[in-house]
């Protein structure tokens, strides 16, 4: 088996050029009496040699021969290059006539392809898509257009990865594991028909099927793509293509390649030997294993690249190229009636019919006007694809009737008469092309022709976590209400007299309320659950600490106040205590009461943190009041924590500034953990994080302040003595320290 580098595309572009100057060449009416001469290229597919042509074309660098070897007495002048891809070049960049100021295309700027794939997208109801893109200024251009107008009509990307088909395998194989993970069942491919090609290929070996493909004139009109699917993983794709077109005579010129053999052209035995698969004998790569070629094979029947004809939109685009140089010259030679070859063209100039009786001119950007047609694969029986036309878009009409379609002969992946529908959308009648989405307390079934109601969710007492929570929380309240007891019992011993009894009373009442308060938070919102939840929890909160703070303020006084006459202590006694509680409670009050009344917190249906649930929370209201409790609890207890540290060695048996200064500590950590925590959780885990922290840190308290007092009171009744407490203080602490009971 040999190989060749033959491009037939190209090689039929080359013979609808000659067509195309044969034919003005022969006209009375155009260039009457001048014969247009041309000269070809091979570029070999390398940009780089492209380039070195088409300047060494402009620079006039290029010897020119006549037919007749005799040397032209004029230096070459070349009036207009056709370029190798300008007849289907579509990046928008070229519009850009401060670089690219001699530039004429007679295909549409991909400007109105991406907005007209957007306005498609919209028009079927898929407001949640995948998008792929050739990596390069086609599809890079032309997929920031799309993106930016589909942002404007609503529709969501999920993902929008680039490919080129010289990728590696690894990063081929990434882009294919994000198409696998992703909802989106659509897929906008901004892509090249050799981009395709190998993208199709790959996903092939994954038998990924069933996906709606939206394309780009690059790939989906492309015939050998679509007799090269095999697996059917573009079956009812759909996309926009360069209209039909109908040049007479153009198709059997193309095919008629005997007159390369008569002219002596040195490639008809190369493309001869490709066309027909055969070798001459005179061939130097002949092998003799080939069949050998007579040079009258019958070109009727073969069925290959160079016999197709689904490209004649672009044959026609080349056949418009060259009808525009040739009017260009003509009108610049009718007004000025003698030859000048130094002249400059001027585009807008250009307008004018050609035979089959199609409209040329160009816009301010040398450019055409958008026309597209949209077309719909659809599999046959015998395993090809016909190209239906199922719509038109038209940019120069009425922005409302850009788009017209005919909604009754679409069909759609894997051979369905429904449209293919993202996940929260559905699509219940046959032949519907639309995809309606579900409203925000609903969700698609899995087979996307109904909407069903979706799960509300919160934090209930009957699922586990709710259970354990509401558990804990009633074991907190009871464990507190049995040392209140304890404390009552023995309150006239010295270790519950100590430091003001009353405060520890208080202490354990607000801590009752810190458990209880968590309760709230369990349960399906309400507007009184959501405004008692966080200000109970404030102010409860304010009171524990406040009840610490007067005892470690005490405390530190009292030792501290050691110098003769001194009396210090008479501003921290019981009634300055009360006071300075309900001081600091009273700050927090006035905080929740602003709270509340200028935006507080309400029950809330958030549709966005899961797709397919219902998160019911409370909504803060105000987040400035929400931070200003916590802010406020968080400022007591540091300014507790400073003070029972300072008093962790003062020097007595029992020194509850330690302990303090442990539940403080433990508070502290709870609540610093609590806010990274908290943002993090999704839905009802946010509030189980709040709950937690809640009982956290009531348990610190509880436990750090009031169990060594009971272990002493119940298991170790002789260290509660005065004399046991007072241990190594001095007659004037003793004093002091008799002055807090």
């Amino acid at each position: 088996q040999f190989a060749s580098s033959l491009n037939f595309r190209g090689f039929q572009f080359a013979q609808a050029m000659i067509f195309a100057v044969e034919e003005i060449n022969n006209s009375t009416d155009l260039l009457p009496g001048i014969s247009l001469g041309y000269k070809m290229y091979d570029t070999c597919g390398s940009v780089a040699r492209s380039v070195r042509a088409a300047l060494a074309l402009a620079n006039g660098n290029e010897a020119v021969s006549a037919p007749s070897e005799e040397q032209c007495t004029k230096p070459a002048q070349v009036q207009a290059i056709i370029g190798e891809a300008s007849h289907f070049a579509t990046c928008a960049c070229l519009s850009d006539k401060t670089k690219y100021p001699s530039f004429l295309r007679t295909i549409p700027s991909d400007y109105y392809q991406s907005r007209a794939l957007a306005q498609l997208v919209k028009h079927f109801g898929w407001t949640w898509v995948g998008a792929i893109r050739t990596n390069d200024d086609y599809g890079n251009n032309g997929m920031a257009t799309f993106t930016e107008t589909a942002q404007q009509l609503g529709i969501c990307l999920e993902y929008s990865v680039p490919f080129f088909r010289t990728d590696s395998p690894d990063k081929i194989r990434k882009i294919i594991d994000i198409i696998k993970a992703s909802t989106s069942k659509v897929i906008v491919a901004f892509l090249s028909y050799l981009d395709m090609d190998v993208l199709k290929h790959e996903m092939s070996k994954h038998n990924m099927t069933g996906y709606q493909w939206v394309g780009s004139e690059g790939w989906i009109f492309d015939s050998q793509t679509a007799e090269t699917d095999r697996h059917h993983i573009l079956d009812g794709a759909i996309g926009l293509s360069i209209p039909k077109a109908h040049v007479s005579g153009m198709r059997e010129f193309i095919l008629n390649v005997k007159p390369l053999n008569s002219s002596g052209h040195e490639i008809f035995t190369e493309f001869w030997e490709t066309l027909f698969s055969c070798k001459f004998k005179q061939s130097e790569s002949s092998t003799g294993n080939e069949r050998e070629c007579t040079g009258h094979e019958d070109l009727t029947g073969v069925q290959n690249g160079f016999t197709d004809m689904s490209l004649m939109p672009i044959f026609n685009n080349v056949y418009k190229g060259v009808y525009a140089v040739a009017h260009a010259l003509h009108s610049i030679l009718g007004c000025n009636k003698t030859c000048q070859y130094k002249v400059q063209l001027d585009p807008l100039t250009i307008n004018f019919k050609t035979k089959e009786g199609d409209e040329v001119y160009f816009n301010q950007n040398g450019e055409p006007p958008a026309k597209y047609e949209i077309i719909n694969w659809q599999p046959k029986e015998n395993g090809f694809v016909d190209f239906v036309t199922v719509g038109l878009y038209d940019a120069s009409l009425p922005a409302d009737k850009h788009l017209k379609l005919q909604n009754n002969s679409l069909v759609w992946a894997q051979n369905s008469k429904q449209v293919k529908c993202a996940e929260g959308e559905i699509s219940n009648t046959t032949d519907s092309v639309t995809c309606v989405r579900c409203q925000p307390e609903f969700w698609s079934n899995e087979r996307r022709d109904a909407c069903v109601k979706k799960e509300a969710e919160f934090l209930s007492y009957e699922e586990i976590m709710g259970v354990l929570l509401t558990a804990t929380s009633l074991f907190g309240t009871c464990m507190t209400v049995g040392v209140a007891v304890i404390f009552f019992r023995h309150r006239k011993s010295p270790i519950v007299r100590a430091n003001n009894s009353e405060l520890s009373f208080l202490l354990l009442f607000s801590l009752t309320l810190c458990f209880l308060c968590s309760l709230t938070f369990i349960g399906r919102p309400s507007d009184w659950s959501c405004m008692l939840r966080h200000t109970a929890f404030g102010i409860t909160f304010v009171l524990c600490i406040s009840c610490v703070l007067g005892k470690t303020m005490v405390v530190l006084m009292a030792f501290r106040a050691t110098l003769p006459g001194s009396n210090v202590m008479k501003w921290f006694g019981p009634v300055q205590q009360r006071l300075s509680v309900l001081a600091f409670t009273l700050i927090q009050v006035v905080i929740c009461i602003l709270w509340l009344s200028i935006s507080p917190p309400f029950p809330f249906k958030n549709f966005k943190q899961f797709k397919d649930k219902i998160i019911l929370e409370c909504a803060l209201g105000s987040a400035l009041g929400f931070w200003a409790v916590l802010g406020y609890i968080g400022l007591l207890a540091i300014l507790c924590f400073i003070l029972a540290f300072l008093a962790r060695k003062l020097p007595d048996n029992f020194n509850e500034a330690k302990f303090i200064t442990f539940s403080m500590l433990i508070f502290c950590a709870v609540w610093i953990t609590f806010i990274p925590a908290y943002v993090s959780s999704p839905g009802k885990f946010s509030v189980a994080v709040e709950i937690f922290a809640i009982l956290a840190s009531s348990f610190g308290l509880l436990i750090c302040t009031f169990i060594p007092k009971c272990y002493i009171v119940l298991l170790k009744p002789e260290q509660n003595t005065k004399k046991n407490m007072m241990g190594r203080l001095s007659s004037r602490n003793l004093h002091i320290f008799t002055y807090t009971y």
